[in-house]
């Protein structure tokens, strides 16, 4: 059987591990968006002090995210965050992975969320949420896929659609972009493009 996105068939399930009702689900996004800490990183804040004695907050992001956002942007997919926390460092990684919308500063997560899909010009169905912890699960309901990454509260977890292996910080944004690539058919092209062979 084969299910069809709008963009042609594609495969029923993605592993042995993933229902067709994810693929389908996977396959209509056109918007990921996310949290930033637990999520791009592992939630820990590093307090750096200069020279002139004032303290700086930085964090810590995974490389191999950055790129997997780098591709989703590369095949016409969005990415975005809201935050409630504002950070220099947030604001540099948004813009080097190529993050569409970047909102910091919000607890108050369901108007910006509504906010982007009309800017977007999205449906709900469209859009991918990931998040770890109790603020983001009002979004988590609000959207097309809710993904947490394995360092997610427990409460979290149950009410997300996919949960990832890697923790955040680690390799979960990509398992989320793989995911979403997948199911859309897109992920044996971008291996082709690294001379990569399909996984069997």
């Amino acid at each position: 059987m084969k299910i069809t996105n709008g963009w042609g068939e594609i495969p029923e399930m993605l592993s042995s591990d993933i229902s067709a009702d994810l693929h389908e689900r996977a396959s209509r996004i056109r918007l990921l968006l996310m949290d930033v800490d637990g999520v791009l990183t592992d939630g820990k804040f590093y307090f750096l002090t200069g020279p002139d004695g004032e303290v700086t907050e930085t964090k810590g992001f995974d490389s191999q995210d950055g790129i997997a956002l780098q591709w989703l942007k590369r095949k016409g997919i969005m990415a975005g965050l809201i935050s409630g926390r504002v950070s220099p460092a947030t604001t540099a990684r948004a813009d080097t992975a190529g993050f569409r919308y970047v909102y910091q500063g919000k607890l108050e997560k369901i108007p910006i969320l509504e906010e982007i899909k009309a800017d977007a010009g999205l449906e709900s169905a469209q859009i991918a949420y990931m998040g770890d912890d109790f603020t983001d699960v009002v979004v988590m309901h609000r959207v097309g896929l809710s993904i947490a990454p394995n360092n997610a509260t427990p409460e979290v977890k149950r009410e997300a659609d996919f949960i990832t292996t890697a923790s955040g910080g680690s390799g979960a944004v990509r398992e989320a972009v793989k995911l979403i690539l997948q199911a859309q058919g897109l992920w044996t092209e971008l291996l082709e493009e690294y001379e990569i062979p399909p996984e069997s």
